[in-house]
């Protein structure tokens, strides 16, 4: 869409009407791959979502007047016309489903009006109330992400797409329309959306036209009308479908036209924005453990008190009485060390303790590189030090002094992604010992699904708001600072508060842990592999850096053969990386298929998933996937490993997540070492360049056997399987054997692979699968 700047309006003359479907499933869908989970394990990703976007309105442009529109239940008119429609959409998430009462609590709290109405959807009741609004003088706001209201906008009618993945907000007038879809008129939007259809909605359109063609047809002819009434202007394949399908295009103009002549009214005073219930607001989000949003609506800004409408949605007593913590407000006691005897002492208290948590600043992410700029330790709630490693003390007599209590088994060290901190320790000769409590990894233990970063647990667990990285180094990019560079005032009270907030957040996840029954699994299992990784990853793997090079001459000569062969198929020279330009040869000048699949975005599909379905199709499908794949296997591999082998060791340094599946398995990340290809032939001359570090020495690979399937052995007692495992039969072939009846010494391996599937599937409880 286009962005435009608006002139500064009369507040009490903008009306803000919001798509609330619209904005629940996009803010449930923007949180998918880390859903945001509160303690007590409900996801509220879909109410956070609508809710951010909320406040951001209210707090940005101050609205005179706002409601939010819902979807009725049940179908609608345009059910009655037509049967299918939305019927190709899976059932809603159940986060959603239970996100909407407590969104629909919210508003009733903010006394913000929201309504539907029955046979209708969100987009009619809000194309009338515009046309209703309009007529008053209003300037109307649409906010919603979903093009088809551009057939609404008017002088005064706008839509506003709220800011998403770091993109601003997008406000879209009459005039963008006009450019960006090359129409005369917003009416000819219409035909243009019934031309093309809509696959998310089910709407058919004509089939094979997309948005260009259909653009571009709307140009030619002005209108659907036109375009029948000239149709032997047109030739081929294209009038043949579009003569075939009239009744269905105009259908599915019925389909995407959005009412505007509802039978209701537009009550002004309904539509005022007022003040808040602010007690039950207050309540109903402490509840959802939104603290970031209460400490957002609860901050005051300079312009507040000239603005008609409040920017805060609640006073600043309220937001000094009940807003997160911090370290302004708690005042806590922390101290940078100046002296050796000072660190002598702290020593000696923590031996007499048995315990106490520790946190390093560095001056980088990756631990293998990082170079200590100070350590902080805490032992007491508010309380903390800052040892810093600068000119005012001899480092090497500091790490001297400190050595034995990170040496000492008996004493516990805690940590926030302890492992971190080891590496950077081992950097310097010193390996921790003994037991260990990382928070990080007590939370994902006891909340796997949530976040489990220091702000997220504090804000959560303690109300605190921690001071922000930024707030000494600065945003990302040129200027940002060295940590190495933060004068020692800054840095101290920084580092002393993670300490701190760390042995808070112990203190609360201990007991939990014990309480949930996950002492053992955590003692005796999550931590010792701390320590385990912390040296695999400190160890390193080594690459033949030779045998790269050369399979990366050979991969790109394989890829210029494979494009020019796509070019030969295509009949012209295009981007293939640029899925548009892909979308375009495909479905409008190949025509591959007559209902190509479409992106949220509107844009045709060309993933892989996609693809494949296609592949019988046309010559130039087989060759564009054999173009990614080896496109992918240079730049995620052959040529991008060498690059990241570290100068001094020259090995390569992953990172091992405890804390990043939902299952429980390790991740791989910089680089992602467990996703080296080995397939084909391709992926295995890419694991041929990894190789032991001395010569003569061998790689072993070790793996589980059938774990799951020796797991739900052992559960069930199942007589056929125990056997299996216990006559160190394959699994797959033993039970393919029983599933289809035939003798196993009779049994050909390769019939193994069809009854593989419905075993494993059986396996995850998708139905049962008896021996």
């Amino acid at each position: 869409m286009v962005s435009i700047k608006t002139t500064a309006m009369d507040n009490a003359k903008k009306l803000f009407l919001l798509d609330a479907f619209a904005l629940i499933f996009r803010g449930y869908y923007a949180f998918i791959s880390r859903p945001i989970v509160n303690s007590k394990g409900v996801d509220t990703s879909a109410i956070f979502g609508f809710m951010n976007a909320l406040i951001e309105i209210i707090q940005k442009e101050k609205p005179g007047y706002i409601a939010v529109i819902f979807d009725p239940p049940g179908p609608t008119f345009r059910n009655q016309l037509y049967t299918p429609y939305k019927a190709n959409r899976d059932e809603t998430p159940e986060a959603i489903k239970t996100a909407v009462p407590v969104i629909l609590k919210l508003l009733d709290a903010m006394n913000i009006k929201h309504q539907y109405i029955q046979n209708y959807e969100a987009d009619d009741v809000i194309g009338t109330l515009s046309v209703l609004a309009y007529q008053k003088g209003y300037h109307v706001y649409m906010v919603t992400p979903d093009k088809d209201y551009i057939q609404l906008l008017e002088d005064s009618v706008f839509m506003y797409k709220p800011r998403k993945a770091g993109n601003d907000i997008e406000i879209f007038d009459k005039a963008a329309a006009l450019q960006k879809f090359e129409i005369e008129s917003i009416p000819q939007f219409i035909d243009v959306l019934a031309l093309m259809g809509d696959a998310a909605d089910n709407v058919p359109g004509a089939p094979g036209i997309g948005e260009k063609t259909a653009i571009k047809l709307i140009k030619q002819f002005g209108s659907i009308d036109e375009i029948y009434n000239r149709i032997d202007e047109l030739k081929g394949k294209q009038k043949e479908k579009l003569i075939e399908n009239k009744e269905q295009v105009y259908l599915s103009r019925q389909l995407v036209t959005i009412k505007r002549d509802i039978e209701m009214d537009f009550i002004e005073t309904e539509f005022e924005f007022k003040p808040p219930n602010e007690e039950v607001l207050i309540s109903l989000l402490k509840d959802l453990e939104f603290n970031n949003m209460l400490s957002r609506i609860l901050k005051p800004t300079q312009e507040s008190a000239a603005s008609p409408v409040q920017q805060s949605l609640f006073t600043e007593e309220q937001h000094l009485a009940i807003g997160l913590k911090s370290i302004k407000t708690e005042k806590p006691s922390y101290k940078a060390i100046q002296h050796h005897d000072e660190i002598t002492k702290l020593v000696k208290e923590i031996e007499a303790l048995g315990y106490f948590c520790f946190d390093t600043e560095t001056t980088d992410i990756q631990a293998i590189k990082a170079k200590l700029v100070g350590i902080s330790i805490s032992f007491k709630n508010g309380q903390a030090y800052y040892i810093p490693f600068n000119q005012e003390l001899n480092n090497e007599q500091t790490l001297a002094q400190l050595n034995p209590l990170f040496q000492n088994s008996n004493i516990l060290k805690i940590g926030q992604n302890i492992k971190y901190d080891m590496q950077v320790l081992l950097n310097y000769g010193i390996a921790v010992k003994g037991q260990l409590f990382d928070t990080m990894i007590a939370h994902y233990l006891l909340q796997p699904d949530a976040k489990h970063n220091m702000d997220y647990l504090s804000s959560t667990y303690l109300n605190y708001q921690t001071i922000k990285i930024e707030e000494l180094i600065g945003s990302k990019g040129n200027n940002q600072l060295n940590m190495a560079n933060v004068p020692l005032h800054l840095i101290a009270d920084y580092a002393a508060e993670d300490a701190d907030i760390t042995y808070q957040l112990y203190e609360y996840f201990k007991p939990e842990i014990e309480k949930a029954g996950l002492n053992d699994l955590f003692c005796g299992m999550e931590m010792p592999l701390i320590e385990v990784l912390c040296f695999m990853e400190a160890t390193g793997v080594k690459i033949d850096t030779a045998t790269l090079t050369d399979f990366s001459k050979e991969l790109h000569a394989q890829i210029k053969i494979v494009e020019t062969e796509i070019y030969q198929l295509a009949g012209e020279e295009f981007n293939i990386a640029s899925p548009k330009q892909m979308g375009d040869i495909l479905f409008e000048k190949l025509r591959i298929t007559d209902k190509p699949k479409l992106t949220k975005t509107k844009q045709y599909s060309t993933n892989e998933e996609i693809l494949v379905n296609y592949a019988n199709e046309h010559p130039i499908i087989n060759k564009i996937l054999k173009y990614r794949g080896l496109s992918k296997l240079v730049s995620t591999y052959v040529d991008a490993l060498p690059t990241i082998i570290n100068t001094s060791t020259k090995r390569i340094h992953t990172n091992y997540n405890q804390a990043v599946a939902a299952t429980g398995r390790l991740s791989s990340i910089n680089p992602n070492l467990q996703n080296i290809p080995i397939r084909d032939q391709e992926g295995r001359e890419i694991r041929k360049a990894f190789v032991p570090f001395e010569a003569g020495d061998l790689l072993l690979s070790a793996d589980y056997s059938q774990i799951e399937l020796r797991l739900i052995a052992h559960m069930s007692n199942d007589e056929g399987l125990i056997s299996a495992f216990k006559q160190e039969q394959d699994i797959h072939t033993a039970t393919a054997a029983k599933y289809t009846n035939c003798p196993l010494m009779k049994f050909h391996v390769s019939s193994a692979a069809g009854p593989k599937q419905p075993i494993l599937a059986s396996s995850m409880a998708f139905r049962p699968l008896a021996w």
